[in-house]
């Protein structure tokens, strides 16, 4: 291995022995420099899983997240310089992690936490101004037809826990008391101006923005949400997406001549 490679290996690694080859410009010990470097390193990565985990962290308290986050960051490393993007797979880490499995939705709440986060750094766009979108959508002769692209940060989230209502209880003080965390719920996260949100919806909504998001025109998207949810409300869930500012773009498909 080269030193670059023996020096980040060692960074990572707690027990690990100061990498041959370290030298300091004051004549210091390179050995508790360098145990000062890798302990400062391990607090700035477990610190930033912290900020962007913070309801994960409430549920399992300060003390086991960071115990857990220590490990999680020996076994994946960064491999980018972005610290906003450390921490990405944190949700699948934690699923496998057996200490955590008496908290069955720690990884769920962690993969919600993890899109909030991707929301607020995603691309930024225009997005359609409300009344020129409903004249563009009632002037429309094929609906059915119509392509609706949404802003980048969309995502959605089903989950077989009340995700939503457990992130929306420890955003308030004395929010958790009386929470049932024991039945099913999808969740809907997008940025409006640079604050994210986070909202409840149907399975039905679910399945409609999911194939908005990868293209299919209007009218299989609503057949696809009524197959997932018989009493999808289609003119509920376009409010929805229209006023929190989630369309970008509308697209009509071109009917090419033979």
């Amino acid at each position: 291995m080269s030193l670059h490679a023996d020096f980040a290996a060692a960074l990572l690694a707690p027990e690990a022995t100061c990498p041959d080859g370290l030298f300091s410009r004051n004549g210091a010990d390179p050995a508790s420099r360098f145990a000062v470097y890798r302990n400062n390193v391990h607090s700035a990565l477990i610190n930033a899983l912290a900020t962007a985990y913070p309801v994960t962290l409430q549920l399992v308290g300060d003390r086991f997240f960071r115990a857990m986050a220590g490990l999680y960051l020996q076994s994946c490393p960064p491999t980018s310089p972005l610290m906003c993007e450390y921490g990405s797979t944190l949700a699948d880490f934690i699923q496998g992690f057996e200490p955590a499995a008496s908290v069955p939705y720690l990884a769920d709440m962690a993969r919600l936490e993890r899109l909030r986060v991707c929301a607020y750094h995603a691309a930024d766009h225009a997005p359609l101004a409300p009344q020129a979108l409903l004249q563009a959508l009632q002037g429309q002769a094929d609906l059915g037809a119509l392509r609706v692209q949404l802003h980048p940060s969309v995502t959605t989230l089903a989950s077989a826990y009340a995700l939503v209502a457990m992130w929306a209880a420890h955003q308030a003080e004395d929010g958790v008391g009386t929470l049932d965390p024991w039945h099913a719920q999808s969740a809907l996260v997008l940025r409006q101006g640079l604050e994210v949100k986070v909202f409840a919806i149907d399975p039905g909504s679910q399945a409609f923005i999911d194939r908005l998001g990868h293209g299919l025109p209007l009218l299989r998207a609503v057949e696809c949400a009524l197959e997932a949810n018989a009493e999808f409300d289609l003119h509920q869930c376009l409010t929805l997406l229209i006023s929190h500012q989630a369309i970008i773009h509308l697209h009509l498909d071109q009917k090419v001549s033979p």
